[in-house]
């Protein structure tokens, strides 16, 4: 795929040749729909615009030739198309507009397939199809951490912002806590972050569509995966959450037992015994940080 090649806007045309649908006109070079580029790349979120151009002749075996439909499409046949406007996947975000354009907002990673339109006239073989359409790609902002130095009130991080839609040189914009933009336009950067700080990315002219952000593991919060009494013999379970990007690993303890007893976000008692009566307590743990939970007690009845 030609991403790098693609022109990121959020106006979009392509060219491709005239598809002539019925036999009856196949051959007649004034019939014709244009697009151009062929191939689009967006941003996740943002708002694109499909554009064409067709022509047809002005009159067809002494019939004055007028458009009566126009169709956008990317599912179905290309002579029984699903109009954009009734397919499920687009309600409330596509709206025709004047000419042979249409506008796609809030574009998701989903919508990236082949759009085509169809447009039927008054003659009765006045149907046809542009083919083979605008291929349209919708990428979102990615970040990673590359790598990280845990000091003591602080982490020292490495991270890498892409998206599939931007080369590797353009410049891109680095946010702190979804508002303060940070000097520097590389796709690489280095930040020192606190038990606040949020870090995303994007590129300039597009920080509505940010990446996710990264950030430190919350505080976990534990609980037990059911109520009421918990009976020797019976099966329980601890649960452990914390907010996190990346994810948090977990890791499991019992007071004042040193070795881990488990690497999930979850602790399961088969069936649990009255030897388990304790204190239990879970590691949310990130590149950035780790963060030890309050205690949950178990009691065994």
């Amino acid at each position: 795929m030609e991403e790098k090649n693609m022109h990121l806007t959020a106006t979009v045309s392509a060219f491709v040749l005239a598809f002539l649908s019925q036999s009856g006109v196949q051959g007649q070079k004034s019939w014709s729909v244009t697009y151009s580029p062929s191939k689009i790349c967006a941003i996740k979120g943002s708002t694109v615009e499909l554009q064409c151009n067709y022509t047809y002749p002005s009159k067809t075996e002494d019939t004055v030739t007028e458009v009566k439909n126009l169709k956008w499409f990317t599912k179905g046949e290309n002579t029984d198309p699903v109009d954009l406007k009734t397919d499920q996947d687009y309600v409330g975000r596509v709206e025709y507009k004047d000419g042979c354009t249409i506008e796609i907002r809030d574009v998701r990673e989903t919508d990236s397939a082949v759009y085509k339109i169809r447009f039927i006239t008054n003659h009765q073989h006045g149907k046809y199809t542009g083919l083979p359409g605008v291929h349209l790609f919708v990428s979102a902002f990615e970040l990673h951490v590359i790598k990280s130095e845990r000091r003591q009130n602080h982490t020292w991080t490495e991270m890498k912002c892409k998206s599939s839609c931007l080369p590797d040189q353009h410049p891109y914009t680095w946010i702190k806590n979804g508002k303060e933009i940070l000097p520097g336009t590389s796709s690489s950067f280095s930040f020192t972050f606190s038990d606040t700080d949020h870090i995303s990315c994007a590129a300039p002219g597009y920080e509505k569509f940010p990446s996710p952000s990264v950030y430190m593991p919350k505080l976990p919060s534990v609980s037990l995966g059911s109520s009421g009494e918990i009976l020797e013999g019976s099966s329980i379970t601890l649960i452990c959450t914390s907010d996190a990007n990346p994810a948090a690993n977990y890791t499991w303890y019992k007071r004042n037992v040193p070795d881990p007893l488990g690497k999930d976000s979850q602790l399961v008692f088969k069936s649990v015994q009255s030897s388990d009566t304790g204190k239990y307590f879970c590691k949310a743990d990130n590149m950035l940080k780790m963060i030890t939970s309050e205690d949950i007690s178990v009691d065994v009845e």
